[in-house]
């Protein structure tokens, strides 16, 4: 099995993913009805600098869609269409995809399904460390092959895996004179995307110019459309307020805003798009020895929250509880927590635990005090200190003696990962779209063998996992759900809310797939 280093680990559980996988997305809502701009600039602003520019790398994943495509594209409702591949057929042990033959690379070159087979086998080669490409890839070792004369690529797995068409055909594909020399891959691109990075500056900006040829988008979308702009400029604006400044004056065209900076740009004619996230995942630490291994006493604790309250704290007074631990719009999201979460008489479900108090005194169970250690850092999100202290003040009513402790990024990490001094921990969202993402973290081993930091034990989960493995992409949904439900009635972990960031254009309309990800060709500029 393919395993994520843990800062790579802590990014895709506790932030919101840069990869999106599967889901749904749309097209940006705007009034904007002026004419098309010909082969214009759009100005885009990024959030943090791009190092590298390798798509198999943990920074050019994000960027990889200017410059790369892939077998299969997503589409705004959540499914499949065409990319490099114009039909494609799986089951859970094998994939195959048959490439259009007209597919050439940025330097001119065609494209092989050959030349398909070693880009999958080089991002798939843990040895090579790539933890961009492990981030999209199956977690299961597999073997690609291809057949040049019928144009077939094909990736055949060690183990089952439902979602080969979502994982190993959503990869980006990089062409042979990149793979030939993969330095070279941190400042130029060699793929067969509708755009080239024709620009490098450390810390940014980075530019790409368009491809004229280019007629193998998603659904056969072509660069040869009004509007399309001949540049994309990336400039790097680490700060929320700064980016909605800009768009609301026009110094950038399409930019990301979270937090209160959305309110400045209702009703000022932008397009928007919303980019569902969860937000406040709460992990409970179960390790043999920690209080928290006592599934009773989980419970009781859970059912002692107002999840409501949470949720207002978590996103700003107007928050929805989270339904399911991954964000709305990805694959095999349901309406789960309601049913599944203990509910009830807290102080009774303690007492039949073991857990006594007298008077205002703390709970004890055989002597012992009840202490917990709450984890967060304001590093994963703004609110969440907030959402641990609301947790804290609820717990001590209870008798607890909560330790509320505000980290530095590495400092959690440190807790999670390798002296487990936790009892539990505030992250954000894990930026799944697919229920596999998720399993590392709710089965297996701990660090430093494995990602299970919290070291849940769910022999539920674990067999109906085991069975969702075996069926192909979204007909295993219901088994997936009913695996996800196993974690709540355990109260193994806890999503705090549904929140939503933005994803704004001035003067610019384009489309979005899950995670808020936009696709280039939809890219219109307007005047």
């Amino acid at each position: 099995m393919f395993r994520r280093s843990p800062p790579v680990a802590l990014a895709a559980a506790l932030t919101a993913s840069a990869v999106a996988l599967a889901g749904c997305g749309g097209t940006a809502a705007s009034s904007t009805t002026t004419p098309l701009v010909i082969r214009g600039t759009v100005r885009i602003a990024g959030t943090s600098e791009t190092p590298s520019f390798d798509p198999y790398s943990a920074f050019g994943a994000a960027q990889a869609r200017y410059a790369y495509d892939s077998l299969v594209n997503l589409a705004p409702d959540g499914g499949l269409v065409s990319g490099l591949a114009t039909s494609w057929r799986a089951t859970a042990t094998t994939a195959t995809f048959t490439l259009r033959p007209d597919v050439t690379c940025s330097d001119g070159t065609g494209l092989t399904a050959s030349a398909v087979a070693r880009a999958l086998s080089y991002a798939g080669d843990p040895a090579n460390q790539l933890a961009g490409a492990q981030t999209v890839l199956p977690n299961v070792p597999f073997e690609a092959s291809a057949d040049d004369r019928s144009g077939t690529v094909s990736a055949t797995t060690a183990a089952p895996f439902p979602f080969l068409t979502r994982t190993i055909g959503l990869l980006p594909i990089v062409c042979p004179a990149g793979l030939d020399r993969p330095g070279s891959l941190d400042r130029t691109t060699q793929g067969t995307g509708p755009y080239v990075l024709t620009r490098y500056t450390s810390g940014g900006p980075y530019e790409f110019t368009v491809r004229d040829d280019y007629a193998w988008g998603p659904a056969g979308a072509t660069t040869d459309e009004p509007g399309l702009p001949a540049r994309i400029v990336v400039s790097v604006v680490p700060q929320a307020s700064t980016a909605a400044n800009l768009l609301l004056t026009g110094g950038v065209d399409i930019a990301g805003v979270s937090g209160p900076d959305r309110a400045r740009l209702t009703g000022r004619g932008l397009s928007t798009a919303d980019v569902a996230t969860v937000v406040g995942l709460t992990f409970f630490n179960q390790r043999p020895g920690r209080v928290l291994s006592d599934r009773a006493l989980r419970r009781a604790l859970v059912s002692a929250l107002d999840r409501r309250g949470l949720a207002n704290v978590a996103v700003g007074g107007t928050g929805e509880p989270a339904t399911d631990f991954g964000a709305v719009g990805s694959v095999c999201h349901a309406d789960l927590a309601d049913a599944h979460l203990p509910a009830g008489d807290a102080p009774e479900a303690l007492r039949a635990a073991g857990w006594t108090r007298s008077a205002d005194g703390p709970l004890t169970k055989d002597g012992r005090p009840l202490r917990l250690r709450l984890l967060t850092s304001p590093d994963l999100g703004p609110t969440l200190v907030s959402v641990a202290e609301l947790m804290a003040r609820e717990w001590t009513a209870l008798g607890a003696e909560v330790d509320l402790v505000s980290e530095s990024l590495p400092a959690l990490v440190n807790a999670m990962y390798q002296s487990a001094e936790f009892d539990v921990v505030v992250g954000s969202t894990p930026g799944f779209a697919l229920p596999v993402g998720f399993i590392s973290f709710f089965s297996g081993p701990t660090p430093a063998r494995g990602l299970n930091f919290a070291g849940v034990a769910n022999p539920e989960y674990d067999a109906l996992v085991s069975r969702a493995l075996r069926e192909t992409d979204t007909s295993g949904c219901g088994t997936w759900n009913r695996a996800a439900a196993a974690l709540f009635r355990s109260a193994d972990a806890l999503p705090i809310a549904q929140g939503s960031s933005g994803l704004y254009g001035f003067r610019t309309t384009f489309a979005t797939t899950f995670g808020g990800q936009i696709v280039p060709t939809s890219i219109r500029l307007h005047r």
